[in-house]
């Protein structure tokens, strides 16, 4: 399932319309016919439910909405918010239809008293004001309609998007907050970036027969990570399979004060499928350590400041023995750490968090200028990546999307961008959106987690892409599952690993 933004989106539009051959007046049609289906398999006999339309494309879905609920029997009240003469082309067509159906509707002009009365008495409100061509500051009346409606604090159903939430991602947002949005075909961009994503409530997508040629034509290279995607990806471990063919993995984490993030990296990775693991970490916590890793091997360094110390990082560690390491995870910033110098000649996968990324970021110009072997993967959090890039934390926030594509591009790494809807991006600029998880993950060994299964699934799957797909996604829908039983601010990073295996297999049947 792609990804747009409502410029894309207008364009895959044309496209099918003067290419394919699907008319507007078709595509609108499908538009009001599969929003209805959605909405009568919800709604109590009794609703009572207002619509508000506006002058564009969304507007017309509104005409069409309301006349398939009308025709249903439902009680349906209809406020159209700009003169009938700025209704113009399929808008105004659907317009016509509906009034030659024998309905009729009432205009805001005038009789903002008694909109406010109706919206009052309704149970559900369809909001069918603005869609994706909204540019700069909304104009009136739209903002005293949003600002009715969401005082109202009524159960709000968006047509496509929230009606005036900024295409840029402006913080100032006056959109209407919807208990729900039917988005048409793709999901918008801006459902994935904040602020504008409280504004959607919860977020469905309907088919409205727009090919998926269309989507390529316009060279859309941003998809939905889906359940489906991920069972089709998993990986089967083959019946004469050992331990050493299932993958040696290398953990180089830990610190004095950070012992479990090496404990919490390695027992992820294990439980995501790695045969063989190997933590290298400093000698003063080898005890610590070893007693909660067991099925781990450990190399022993010595250790400066707490950490380990910077000459045995690099000299003796023989990283030609693992297919994949994963650094960073406690490692501390009391030392440097020369990263670059130690992995450009490694040919494996190498997995960069936490304290890791500190040291990539002291020595950016290095990545920049010659590529490793093998394949980098980071795994950023926004505070990391606006080290990374040098810009602040709200700047990555409002930007996501693009900040991603860009470091992937620069540097020919691939970017976990996490938070809410992590984001993985590819050095060809291949985004993917992952929708598990939930505000349970924002507790410290979280991403220590993720790193350990990024890991263990990398040594598994022949498809990097698919192998940071898959790991985040059931990150994600671990947490969801754990708050079948546990209150949000209880999980913890334990928690994750025990029930993985659980959630893995329901994930592959």
């Amino acid at each position: 399932m792609y990804v747009v933004t409502g410029g894309e989106m207008h364009q895959i539009d044309r496209y099918t319309m003067e290419q394919i051959g699907l008319s507007e007046e078709m595509l609108m049609e499908n538009a009001g016919q599969v929003f209805k289906e959605k909405l009568l398999s919800l709604i109590q006999a009794n609703e009572k439910i207002i619509v508000f339309i506006g002058a564009g494309n969304n507007g017309g879905d509104g005409f069409v909405i309301s006349r398939l609920l009308l025709e249903r029997g439902c009680d349906v009240k209809v406020w159209v918010i700009p003169s009938e003469n700025r209704i113009r082309g399929t808008a105004c067509k659907h317009k016509d239809i509906y009034k030659k159906c024998g309905y009729s509707f009432q205009h805001w002009q005038g009789k903002e008293g008694l909109a406010e009365k109706d919206l009052s008495k309704a149970t559900l409100v369809v909001d069918a004001l603005l869609g994706t061509g909204i540019e700069g500051p909304l104009k009136e009346p739209y903002g005293e309609v949003i600002s009715l409606i969401n005082s109202a604090k009524k159960r709000v159903i968006s047509v496509d998007i929230p009606s005036g939430i900024p295409n840029g991602g402006d913080e100032e947002s006056r959109g209407i907050l919807a208990s729900e949005t039917y988005t048409l075909q793709a999901p918008k961009l801006s459902a994935f970036t904040f602020p504008s994503a409280e504004n959607y409530g919860q977020l469905h997508v309907l088919d409205i027969g727009i090919p998926s040629r269309s989507f390529q034509k316009a060279g859309i290279k941003r998809e939905l990570i889906t359940a489906h995607t991920v069972k089709d990806t998993l990986p089967v471990r083959e019946m004469n399979s050992h331990k050493g063919k299932a993958g040696k993995a290398l953990v180089i984490a830990g610190s004095e004060s950070m012992p479990g993030a090496a404990v919490l990296t390695a027992n992820a990775c294990l439980r995501a499928g790695a045969g063989l693991l190997s933590l290298a970490i400093p000698q003063s916590i080898q005890t610590i350590v070893a007693s909660q890793s067991t099925e781990s091997t450990f190399i022993v360094l010595e250790n400066t400041k707490g950490s380990i110390s910077p000459n045995a990082f690099s000299d003796a560690i023989s990283f030609n023995n693992f297919h994949g390491v994963a650094i960073g995870p406690g490692l501390g910033r009391a030392n440097s750490y020369p990263l670059f110098k130690t992995l450009q000649p490694y040919s494996g996968l190498v997995v960069i968090d936490a304290d890791g990324l500190y040291h990539l970021s002291q020595e950016l110009p290095l990545w920049r200028s010659e590529q490793r072997q093998g394949a980098t993967i980071i795994t950023p959090h926004p505070g990391e990546m606006a080290m990374l890039t040098a810009l602040s934390v709200a700047e990555v926030e409002q930007n996501r999307f693009e900040v991603s594509k860009s470091f992937a591009k620069t540097y020919q790494m691939y970017v976990v961008l996490k938070g809410p809807y992590t984001i993985i991006t590819t050095p060809e600029g291949h985004q993917y959106v992952n929708t598990t998880g939930n505000a349970s993950l924002a507790k410290g060994g979280s991403g220590d987690v993720l790193t350990g299964i990024i890991l263990g699934f990398l040594l598994q799957h022949k498809s990097i892409q698919d192998a940071l797909c898959n790991a985040v996604y059931v990150h994600g829908i671990t947490a969801d599952r754990l708050m079948e039983n546990l209150d949000t601010f209880s999980v913890v990073a334990t928690d994750l690993i025990d029930t993985l295996p659980i959630v893995l297999r329901s994930a592959r049947y």
